[in-house]
């Protein structure tokens, strides 16, 4: 009898060999095309250096998916990502989501899209996804056991679940290594967790996302001689954001729910406090600046490998986490969750993520208002004059 982990080792084999090779070409292309990205004050690359791996990694993946269609065709394979209907989900809508997410980044790669163009692709996969199926619809209380079924709300909450999940994985691609790293460390915790609970869809797909992305990081760890790009950030955060719907297949549990969320902790921390940061800064939430994560930990001293090690590190604590999760109790489960909460909440007072690293500050020898940073004369002035102006409201 076919070992039961067997086709889940020729996936991620395949998925990481056909990465592998196909990076290189994806290099390639980027550069023939002009999809660079070249030194500036809120890059950390030193040098130019070509975007567009996601062209490898979505290649990645449908080389697995060839391989796990022949694999239930001809050996009977238990893992079925089928080209037809398969239970509540119909995978061509699947399919076709990655394929216009895949193709919304790549624009974005070569022409720099707005963020208004990039947010109606990621709708419009969201939908198409959501449309095939792949949806929350009921949500039940592991304390109670009691069911909230979402009705017409089902829809929309599960596109805005997929749009935010696939953004917070693209805004913490800032170092080399960094998403792709996190990427496969989620993904083969969600393989994990899938496996588990009997999602073999779930777990199949996480699992050539593993070996995507270990097979780009090959290329993406620092000295980096290609990125992502959005092509590559959004395509892995919309993929672990649809594992996470097929692991809860229409009816979720709050843990199913909370679970994806521990995994990503990390970008999501990064989006939450890049939000707060700014709405204190009084700039654009859009507007880049250099106070993420590992902006933090290069200014603690920790050089470009080192800062990706310790994210991976805290990456690997928060999954760590999520898999003890799904083994015990409701009370344990709780007390689990709530430790991993106040250590991030630590670590995250510690690098000062909800510091300001940019202030509106009016000069008054131009009489023009400009943006200044911690490195400016203005700056501690300008943060004094607003918290004096918060205080007296």
């Amino acid at each position: 009898m076919l070992s039961w982990w067997l086709p889940f080792v020729v996936l991620f084999a395949t998925s990481l060999v056909a990465t592998l090779m196909l990076t290189p070409l994806a290099r390639r292309i980027a550069w023939k095309v002009g999809a660079i990205d070249y030194p500036s004050a809120r890059r950390v690359n030193t040098h130019p250096t070509p975007r567009m791996g996601g062209i490898a990694v979505f290649c990645g993946l449908i080389v697995g998916e060839l391989v796990q269609v022949l694999g239930t065709n001809l050996w009977n394979w238990p893992v079925v990502l089928s080209p037809s209907s398969h239970g509540s989900v119909n995978f061509p809508y699947v399919f076709a989501s990655f394929g216009i997410i895949f193709l919304t980044g790549l624009l974005d790669d070569k022409f720099q899209l707005k963020p208004l163009q990039k947010l109606v692709g990621q709708t419009v996969a969201a939908c198409v996804a959501a449309a095939g199926g792949m949806s929350i619809d009921v949500i039940v209380n592991p304390a109670t056991n009691d069911a909230i079924n979402l009705g017409i709300l089902a829809f929309p909450i599960t596109v805005v679940y997929l749009v935010a999940y696939t953004n917070i994985f693209n805004l913490i691609d800032g170092l080399d290594g960094l998403a792709s790293g996190i990427a496969f460390i989620a993904s083969l915790t969600m393989w994990v967790v899938s496996t588990i609970s009997g999602h073999l869809d779930a777990a199949a797909l996480s699992i050539m996302l593993a070996g995507a992305t270990l097979g780009f990081l090959r290329y993406n760890f620092h000295p980096a001689s290609i990125f992502l790009g959005d092509s590559g950030s959004l395509l892995i955060g919309f993929a672990l954001g649809s594992v996470s719907l097929l692991s809860v297949s229409r009816v979720a549990g709050l843990t199913a729910i909370i679970i994806p969320l521990v995994v990503a902790g990390i970008p999501i921390i990064d989006t939450f406090s890049a939000i707060v940061r700014r709405g204190r800064a009084h700039v654009s939430i859009g507007h880049a600046d250099k106070g993420h994560i590992h902006h933090r930990l290069l200014n603690e001293g920790f050089d470009q490998r080192q800062t990706v090690l310790v994210i991976y590190a805290w990456t690997a604590l928060l999954c760590l986490g999520a898999i003890l999760m799904t083994q015990v109790r409701v009370v344990p489960r709780i007390i689990i969750f709530f430790v991993l909460i106040i250590a991030s909440a630590i670590i995250a007072a510690r690098l000062q993520l909800f510091r300001p690293v940019l202030l509106h500050h009016y000069d008054p020898k131009t009489g023009e208002d400009e943006l200044v940073c911690p490195q400016d004369p203005e700056f501690k002035e300008e943060e004094k004059r607003q918290v004096e102006h918060h205080d007296q409201q």
